[in-house]
């Protein structure tokens, strides 16, 4: 296209804003979180299956209408108040995950990424920064798993996030046999509430000051765990496991 030679209008839109047909039969609320159906990109009240695309400005009303009869109007950037399950003044820089369209939670499991904490306001409220579309999940490329009891890691674990919900819980290392395996513990409490053990049974943990001739547990030290701590662990051969990265203060047991 050639270089302007005269003054045009271009069809400007708000950079925060964006519309997307709605689908068929549904209402979306104002306020409600909006995602898009994966296979036909309509907006709706977002589900555990979708792709968060922002916050409904202004209801759509499309419960007697065909799919995108109507447009739903979104802020798809910006910051909102939200009740986010657990929240605390610890909390800033987590990522929040949206379980539907007016629950939200510091856990991955059934939820879609929306953005991160951006200010504390009181107990389980924060002001959460989004950015659909620009923002990336921490945990993406990962199935998520919620652990509330002590576990054992089998095969079935790789590619896996495991979200430590509960204090003194222990993840237990089985010579699994298959190198390759590669699992993420993390943190899911609030600061200085959980320890999370993670213990060998037959092979070492690498990790710095740690060999993998050495059995000894790794900890996460409880008076300074926090939410998102985490350890990126892979079973590379049958001398041991290898702590690939830690976030948060990880000690070897005395």
């Amino acid at each position: 296209m050639a270089t302007k030679t005269k003054n045009e209008y271009n069809d400007f839109e708000i950079g925060t804003r964006n519309e997307i047909p709605v689908i068929a039969s549904d209402i979306i609320y104002e306020g409600a979180a909006v995602g898009a159906v994966l296979a036909t990109g309509h907006a709706r009240p977002i589900t555990s299956v979708d792709r968060f695309v922002g916050f409904c400005e202004k209801q759509a009303d499309n419960s007697d209408g065909s799919a995108a009869a109507i447009n739903v109007r979104v802020i798809k950037s910006g910051s909102a108040k939200l009740a986010v399950t657990g929240a605390v003044i610890t909390d800033v820089g987590q990522p929040v995950y949206a379980q539907d369209d007016n629950a939200f939670s510091f856990l991955k499991a059934s939820g879609v990424f929306i953005g991160f904490v951006r200010r504390f306001i009181s107990a389980g409220y924060a002001i959460v920064e989004f950015d659909a579309g620009s923002f990336i999940d921490p945990h993406e490329g990962l199935t998520a798993e919620t652990i509330s009891a002590n576990q054992t890691l089998d095969k079935g674990d790789t590619g896996k996030v495991l979200q430590v919900t509960t204090d003194s819980k222990v993840i237990t290392l089985d010579t699994i046999g298959t190198t390759g395996i590669a699992v993420r513990v993390s943190c899911a409490a609030a600061y200085g509430i959980s320890i999370i053990t993670i213990t060998p049974t037959t092979v070492g943990i690498g990790a710095p000051g740690l060999t993998a001739a050495d059995t000894k547990n790794l900890v996460l030290t409880k008076t300074t765990a926090n939410r998102g701590d985490y350890v990126d662990l892979i079973y590379g051969d049958p001398t041991g496991w290898v702590a690939q990265k830690m976030v948060g203060t990880w000690a070897k047991e005395t």
